[in-house]
């Protein structure tokens, strides 16, 4: 402590970038290429160089960046030839960097590229297991304190809401990473089968460089991945980041609020489909209605005419109609009868005059009998007929014809003359 007092934070960083800058004039070392920018406004260039254990910010200006044969890229081995600097408004050191020589694919790409074909020819990134549309429960293996998990929770939230996330504090970070991942993957896997078991597990951390994400690198967790009966999702990183579990998962999401919107439905649009669907059902079921309703009318109406009551009202109706026929003919009968018994009552009334009548045609028949000619010409005598009448000699000119008829023979003669009447003789 100094005797006048305690330092600020400026002097402090200021001691230190002094003290740092006067060992560390020129510093030798090379690394892997990481968290790769180039700033466009400047034409300076910032990244970190690292190897498996630790790693150091660099910066290498415009003038210097100009000479480079190459582009620098994330990912490939360099030599730097430099000097340490200090930042004093953040406290940070960084290598400025003078020379940058490539030397090479960075050991760490290197490795991620080999596990990954080793991987990929021993079948590890097929034969996805499908995943539940409707999940009632979410395994979330990453840090409670990270960002990642508040940002899945609110999606799932606002997404939908009756699915239970169970969170597992998890290392997602550092050399112990992946023996803490695959452990609670196994431990999640083995509630499998049980009325406790999850219906998807969700490995998951938010972005970071190459080294920070290397956990979800090892083989360790992708043979977890991989021999875990439950679904899992691989939701690791930014999505420009591929990890080696987002190829062994079931699915990979390329970041983990976009994890929650995919194996979440989405609570607005099921509703949605919902009214859709109700709507279909309520118009389905009021045409099934409205069908079985005419269907009945016509078994109705089958039924009225093959029904008892049916018959019977057909046959009463003709019965009605046989008997108003009935009535009919037998009035007309009457009428007819009741004409012909008029005519005879009044025949019945006339009998007494008929029968007067009657004795008198009697008496007058009599009389006609007396004096029929043909009873004359049955006692041998003859009838004169002239021109086809009865007539009497008296009334016959000379030489007229007559013809003589007795009854059976017709003979025809001709008046001669007449012979002197008995008057004349007298």
């Amino acid at each position: 402590m100094s005797a006048l007092g305690p330092l600020s934070v400026s002097a402090l960083n200021a001691q230190i970038k002094s003290l740092l800058e006067v060992t560390f004039v020129e510093v030798f070392f090379q690394g892997e290429v990481s968290n790769f920018t180039l700033h466009k406004a400047s034409g300076h260039l910032y990244f970190s160089l690292k190897d498996s254990q630790s790693s150091i910010r660099c910066v290498m200006f415009k003038g210097n960046a100009k000479s480079l044969r190459f582009f620098p890229e994330n990912g490939i081995q360099v030599t730097i030839k430099g000097a340490l600097s200090v930042y004093t408004p953040r406290g940070e050191y960084q290598v400025i960097c003078h020379s940058l020589i490539e030397s090479g694919n960075g050991s760490l790409s290197a490795q991620y590229e080999a596990l990954k074909k080793k991987l990929e020819s021993e079948g590890y990134f097929a034969n996805k297991k499908p995943l539940p549309l409707f999940p009632k429960k979410i395994a979330l293996l990453t840090s409670l304190s990270g960002a990642a998990l508040q940002d899945m929770k609110q999606i799932a939230s606002v997404r939908w809401n009756l699915t239970k996330l169970v969170a597992f504090d998890t290392l997602t970070q550092g050399a112990q990473a992946s023996k803490h991942i695959a452990h609670n993957i196994a431990y999640v896997d083995s509630f499998f089968g049980t009325s406790n078991a999850f219906d998807i597990i969700v490995i998951g951390r938010g972005g970071g460089s190459m080294e920070d994400l290397w956990g979800f690198n090892e083989e360790i967790v992708a043979e977890a991945i991989f021999n875990a009966r439950t679904p899992i999702v691989s939701a690791v990183g930014h999505e420009i980041d591929f990890v080696i579990s987002d190829f062994v998962a079931d699915m990979r999401a390329p970041t983990p609020s976009a994890c929650m919107e995919m194996i979440l439905p989405d609570k607005k649009e099921w509703l949605l489909r919902l009214d859709e669907i109700r709507e279909q059902y309520d118009k389905y079921v009021l045409e099934s209605l409205d069908k079985a309703q005419r269907f009945c009318d016509h078994l109705l109406e089958l039924y009225q005419q093959v029904s008892y009551e049916r018959t019977l009202s057909f046959a009463s109706e003709q019965i009605e109609q046989l008997r108003a026929l009935l009535d009919s003919t037998m009035e007309q009968v009457w009428k007819q009868k009741a004409t012909v018994l008029n005519a005879q009552a009044l025949q019945y009334r006339q009998l007494p005059l008929l029968r007067e009548k009657e004795y008198a045609l009697q008496s007058l028949a009599k009389e006609l009998q007396a004096l029929d000619p043909k009873r004359l010409v049955r006692e041998n005598f003859a009838q004169i007929l002239h021109n086809g009448k009865p007539a009497t000699l008296a009334s016959l000119q000379p030489n007229a014809e007559i013809e003589l008829c007795d009854g059976q023979i017709l003979a025809r003669a001709r008046v001669l003359d007449f012979p002197p009447t008995l008057e004349s003789n007298q």
